[in-house]
């Protein structure tokens, strides 16, 4: 198997996992958004070794969505309650 191959499949197995696990709406739905960077990543990786930009624009951009993501799910229930935004 190639590393082309071995990119292209992570990058979609891992993104049809988060989407799974943030679909499912329980507490281990978070661990959606690190799915989802990692699919990022081998998408990028993809992207490098074809030459596709466009692809590398949207995930750089799903990117910093995904990581905001993960922050709110690690940190927001972390802060005590008089400190979040209502």
């Amino acid at each position: 198997m190639s590393w082309l191959t071995l990119f292209e499949w992570l990058g979609a197995l891992l993104g049809l996992a988060g989407a799974a696990l943030l679909a499912a709406n329980h507490r281990l739905s978070g661990w959606g958004f690190l799915a989802f960077l990692l699919s990022n990543a081998c998408w990028i990786a993809y992207a490098l070794m074809t030459s596709a930009y466009g692809l590398i624009a949207m995930q750089a951009g799903y990117i910093v969505i995904s990581a905001i993501g993960l922050c709110r799910w690690l940190l927001i229930p972390a802060l005590p309650a008089s400190s979040r935004r209502k």
